[in-house]
């Protein structure tokens, strides 16, 4: 099936108590086990790719592994930019044919993040690519973002209806308490409800996005531990806050440290378990699995499943 913008599957799924699930690509692994799942589970789907994961694995190899998805799947996928951080980036995604692009100002002043973001705006639009901008800072650490607990801000729901409407942006990814990276609370976690309902109703009809929203399931955690892993404490946002934020406006999800933890704790005990295996297939076919099972359970979380 040809790959699709954002803008279809957030119009479907805008009210109707379920967010598509956007997930961070980096290799060929993940790239299966997501498609995999999401054709099992009858899921539209956004693979996300960031700067890092250009850098790491370069934009024409993952272009041509997701184009083999495209051409064995008859899901609806979208292909979308993660945090980029200027315009040049966006502009090279977008020629180098994303359907979605992300541009972050969240750390810039009000005015200029507006100010970049309708920069970017300005050249997508032409050429019919939706933009994701970002309004309010979540805490935590993922790639190149990394922002300490005293430089997080919520979304301001006042500020976040000029914002909109100034910079033309398509979706807005807000801060309600989620954080990126698998440390993302030291006490009891809390999603500001009211806080989100505020935006909705500031922005009526409006997609929205939430980052950081990986649960950090205890038992991939327990498992990195155990087989050499340093993850004590990790804890992520429980389920049912997720399913909570789904209902209304939240349209897009975006999960990866939770496959970075399925597919680490899986390759980290197969090589406690087998230390003589020197075969990649044998270890990364594995994680591939683990990566796959995960994905299938958070389109469930998501209430994605069976919405194609």
């Amino acid at each position: 099936m040809p790959k699709v913008s954002t803008k279809p599957l957030f119009e479907k799924a805008y009210g109707k108590g379920y967010a598509v699930g956007a997930f961070n690509v980096n290799n060929m692994e993940i790239i299966q086990g997501i498609v995999e799942a999401a054709e099992e589970e009858k899921a539209p789907l956004i693979l996300q790719i960031s700067k890092g994961a250009r850098k790491y694995a370069r934009h024409e190899y993952l272009m041509k592994l997701i184009d083999a998805a495209l051409e064995i799947s008859d899901l609806p996928i979208a292909i979308h930019l993660d945090h980029g951080d200027s315009f040049e980036l966006c502009k090279s995604c977008i020629d180098g044919g994303f359907t979605s692009v992300m541009i972050d100002g969240s750390h810039l002043p009000f005015e200029e993040n507006i100010a970049l973001v309708k920069k970017v705006v300005d050249y997508a639009h032409p050429r019919g690519i939706p933009v994701e901008a970002e309004l309010g800072r979540l805490a935590g650490i993922e790639e190149h973002v990394s922002v300490s607990d005293r430089d997080a801000i919520y979304t301001n729901p006042k500020e976040a209806k000029e914002f909109v409407e100034r910079s033309g942006c398509d979706s807005l990814a807000v801060a309600i308490g989620t954080s990126h990276g698998a440390y993302k609370f030291k006490s009891e976690p809390k999603l500001d409800f009211e806080r989100l309902k505020q935006i909705e109703e500031a922005l009526p009809g409006f997609p929205l996005v939430l980052h950081g929203a990986s649960t950090v399931l205890p038992e991939f955690v327990e498992l990195c531990n155990k087989y050499g892993g340093q993850l004590p404490g990790a804890k992520g946002v429980p389920e049912e806050m997720i399913k909570q934020a789904v209902q209304g406006a939240v349209c897009k999800v975006n999960i990866d440290t939770d496959l970075r933890l399925a597919m680490t704790a899986s390759i980290r005990k197969e090589f406690a378990e087998n230390p003589a295996n020197f075969d990649p297939r044998h270890y990364l076919g594995p994680a591939r699995q683990a990566l796959k099972d995960m994905v299938k359970h958070k389109l469930h979380v998501l209430n994605v499943a069976g919405k194609v």
